[in-house]
């Protein structure tokens, strides 16, 4: 039964753009079973392995037939190609230490390179051999880089997992990468207070002063008020006190003209002598 089924997967694998998933190949062949259509893979895995132009290589988490390595100067003749842009050591050290820390912050990166990853982050970036996956919740909450499908297809890996050992990258890179085996450190958010009871009790004892300090400055914002209050009571005292006397002076004053007056009519009564 999965013979049926070999060359109609060798098309579908042969005519797909990206490696294609066992995922997706069952689910074009919907109707066909799960062990034929796996049984179907195997014996197409066995044919591409005699020796001859083309392979079928697992990669980027599915299946794709190629050229073999060794006859890509003639491949590259057919169509004219330039062959394309090598990574400088700068990007390469810098794609390693994403692949091998990945989710990681440009600082963390700067951080274990020693000098500034920027313009190569924008590079990687360019060549969708990384990706942005996200925020870091730390000081500038900074963005997270991972690597992407395209860099497993063009590295020939199937899944992380494969790629070389540490104390490997130097054979396959062709220089010596950054130690990896340092751990960047991450500056903790404003509000990522110590958990410990020493930290909760100073974290209690401001509180408490902040408070005695607020209670302190009400009861001295009261005593000003009442105070206030008291001196514009006495100037208001003082002022009554103030008018009634000038009241006085003048009822003094009105009477005392009265006097004058009645004074000067009875001697303008009088006959003269």
């Amino acid at each position: 039964m999965a013979e049926h089924l070999k060359p109609i997967i060798e098309a579908l694998i042969f005519a797909s753009p990206e490696p294609l998933p066992e995922k997706t190949l069952l689910k074009l062949l919907e109707g066909e079973p799960k062990e034929d259509v796996e049984a179907a893979l195997a014996l197409l895995k066995q044919d591409y392995e005699r020796p001859g132009g083309l392979q079928l290589v697992e990669v980027a988490g599915g299946y794709q037939i190629v050229t073999r390595p060794e006859l890509h100067e003639y491949v590259r003749r057919l169509f004219h190609e330039r062959t394309s842009q090598k990574l400088s050591v700068q990007a390469l050290e810098t794609l390693a230490v994403i692949a091998y820390k990945q989710p990681i912050t440009a600082p963390e990166i700067t951080e274990i390179r020693g000098s500034n990853a920027s313009g190569v982050l924008n590079t990687l970036i360019g060549r969708k051999l990384i990706k942005i996956v996200g925020r870091k919740a730390v000081v500038g909450r900074p963005f997270m880089y991972s690597t992407t499908r395209e860099f497993l297809d063009k590295f020939g890996l199937n899944d992380i997992s494969d790629l070389p050992k540490v104390e490997d990258l130097a054979d396959v890179l062709g220089f010596d990468p950054p130690s990896l085996d340092s751990e960047p450190t991450a500056t903790p958010l404003a509000f990522d207070f110590d958990d410990s009871p020493e930290g909760g009790s100073m974290e209690s004892g401001a509180t408490d002063d902040a408070s005695a300090d607020a209670t302190s400055a009400e009861e001295a914002t009261a005593e000003d008020v009442i105070v206030e209050e008291a001196n514009v009571e006495d100037a208001s005292a003082e002022e009554v006190a103030s008018t009634d006397e000038e009241a006085a002076s003048v009822e003094d004053a009105s009477e005392e003209t009265d006097d004058a007056d009645r004074e000067n009519l009875v001697r303008d009564g009088e006959p003269s002598s």
